[in-house]
C-alpha cells in the first residue's frame, strides 16, 4: 500500500512540474495564453427620465 502511495505522490508531482513548465515555456513554443479581445460597446443614459 505505501508503494502505490509513493507512486501517485510521485506521478502528482511530475504533473504539477509538468503544468508549471507549460506555463511558463508554452509561449516560447507557440502556445497563445492570452483571451481574445474585443471591443464591447454599451449605450447609457445620464439622468434618464
Amino acid at each position: 500500500m505505501g508503494k502505490l502511495v509513493r507512486a501517485l505522490a510521485i506521478l502528482l508531482m511530475l504533473g504539477i512540474i509538468g503544468l508549471v513548465a507549460y506555463a511558463y515555456l508554452g509561449p516560447f513554443f507557440g502556445a497563445d495564453f492570452s483571451p481574445a479581445q474585443t471591443e464591447i460597446s454599451v449605450p447609457v443614459e445620464l439622468n434618464g427620465s
